[in-house]
């Protein structure tokens, strides 16, 4: 069998390394499987490019330039929204031509337009699109966060500073019309996003599977190192959070500072215990003399397993997560998650099982989740064990060879 993954990218953004990671457990599962990127950033053989630099960097700056008048000139929103409107035509691509099947991932930013979509569906090529987020399901936005328009009608969208009928409005008829007419069939990567999808007016009847994304769990190693490596106490318990940028909104670092403060006031004895390690980049440096506990900031790293290896406690306070690849890593490492349950968590984290499940938004709650995960003699072992099951990528390469077989009516 031929397959052929197409994303924006091969490893630059969680969208990129995950879509490559299927790739590589595809290969390894018998499946020839290529990728096609319009920005390549490895040397990998199995990564072709589509379209030209140029090209390329003009349809990205006109559809910015779009969203940009649009949206009333706000930079903050600017890459929040995606309206497929500009794209390459890939279906006269070799590796296409040659394909069983077409498996979508991330393609906005000037990849794929809708209408190039529509092009392949027309080809006759057998489509399965992989959502990463839920903009397949809405207008133009990535996460709806406290938006239901996605539900019924997207208009007056509060990115775009609109009023009434807008391009959210026109890209969600867009997407009616396609779905309604392509033979496509779509791959949610957690349950939370396949619900999302079922909620919205232009997806409740689409075909949706439910395949998590592939992670190298034999990657993470269950022995715990000693803290000293980092200038910690060895008695401390470490508790480690990482993003790709840690004051990023939706990533909840003011749920994280409000939680430290609880401790430090109402859970003393706790506080004694504990030490913070946060890794990935940060905009406004003063958040970090807000933190309450002892903390040490790393930075970007490149070697994150070495992180969890050192950590006692994963922690999310993120607003929305589709599918947390840090807990995952932090789990496959032997750390006990903490987080809320407003997404995919709830695939990784079986509540007072594997982790902790807190109220959402409730510091109080998540301090209460810290405490339950340093004091629940969960072995390392275990937690790895958990989500080799769940995530492995040998798995869930088998998971979509039975998908792919399934709409190719291949045996």
């Amino acid at each position: 069998m031929k397959v052929v993954v197409v994303n924006r990218s091969d490893i630059k953004g969680g969208a990129a390394v995950v879509s490559h990671r299927l790739v590589n457990a595809l290969n390894e599962a018998g499946v020839n499987a290529r990728m096609l990127v319009i920005d390549k950033q490895s040397d990998d053989s199995m990564v072709d490019t589509i379209g030209c630099k140029w090209g390329n960097k003009w349809r990205f700056l006109v559809e910015r330039l779009r969203v940009f008048l649009r949206n009333g000139m706000k930079r903050d929103t600017l890459f929040q929204i995606d309206p497929a409107s500009h794209g390459v035509d890939i279906t006269t691509h070799p590796l296409v031509k040659q394909a069983d099947v077409v498996c979508l991932n991330w393609i906005n930013q000037g990849t794929l337009s809708l209408n190039n979509v529509k092009q392949l569906a027309e080809s006759g090529k057998p489509l399965v699109w992989t959502m990463h987020d839920m903009w397949n399901c809405t207008g133009v936005c990535h996460h709806a966060y406290e938006c239901g328009g996605y539900k019924t009608t997207c208009e007056s969208c509060h990115l775009l500073g609109s009023k009434g009928h807008d391009l959210s409005t026109a890209t969600q008829e867009r997407k009616r019309q396609l779905y309604s007419g392509a033979n496509i069939h779509f791959v949610a990567v957690s349950n939370w996003l396949a619900d999302k999808c079922r909620e919205s007016s232009v997806m409740h009847d689409c075909d949706i599977s439910v395949i998590a994304n592939a992670f190298p769990i034999e990657k993470f190693s269950t022995k715990r190192l000693q803290n000293s490596d980092y200038g910690i106490d060895d008695s401390k318990e470490v508790i480690v959070m990482g993003a790709a940028r840690l004051d990023d909104p939706v990533k909840g670092f003011d749920l994280l500072i409000a939680t430290t403060r609880y401790i430090a006031k109402h859970m003393p004895e706790l506080a004694q215990r504990l030490h913070l390690v946060l890794f990935g980049a940060i905009k406004d440096e003063t958040l970090l003399g807000q933190i309450a506990l002892p903390y040490t900031h790393l930075g970007l790293v490149d070697d994150v397993p070495n992180v969890y290896a050192h950590a006692d406690v994963v922690l999310s306070t993120s607003l929305y997560e589709t599918l947390p690849g840090t807990l995952i890593e932090g789990q496959a490492s032997g750390c006990v998650p903490v987080t809320f349950g407003q997404g995919g968590q709830v695939d990784i984290v079986d509540h007072l099982k594997s982790g902790y499940i807190a109220d959402y938004k409730d510091p109080a709650s998540v301090a209460q989740g810290i405490e339950w995960a340093i004091n629940a003699g969960i072995e390392r072992e275990f937690l790895h064990e958990e989500v080799e099951r769940k995530f492995a990528a040998s798995k869930i390469a088998h998971q979509y060879i039975k998908l792919f077989k399934k709409i190719t009516n291949q045996k």
